[in-house]
């Protein structure tokens, strides 16, 4: 038999906008800046057709959206 995958399930699910700050903050390596509310809310509003779900996110589905996305957005801001 077959034991569950605990990090593919973890990185499926669906949480909310707090739940995935936290937990995309909390396994990101020093070197790369960390997320805010601020602006996990302004990626959602410019990347919409990532969120058909409504309100849900995912590790799986935006963490590496998010950390490509992220860098450049700072530097835009500097």
């Amino acid at each position: 038999m077959k034991t569950p995958d605990l990090d593919r399930e973890r990185s499926e699910e669906s949480l909310t906008l707090s739940n995935f700050l936290k937990s995309y903050n909390h396994v990101l390596p020093l070197e790369f800046p960390r997320a805010s509310l601020a602006l996990l809310r302004e990626f959602k509003k410019t990347h919409d057709t990532l969120f058909k779900s409504g309100d849900a996110w995912s590790l799986d589905q935006h963490r590496k959206k998010v950390m490509d996305w992220l860098p450049s957005r700072l530097k835009a801001s500097s």
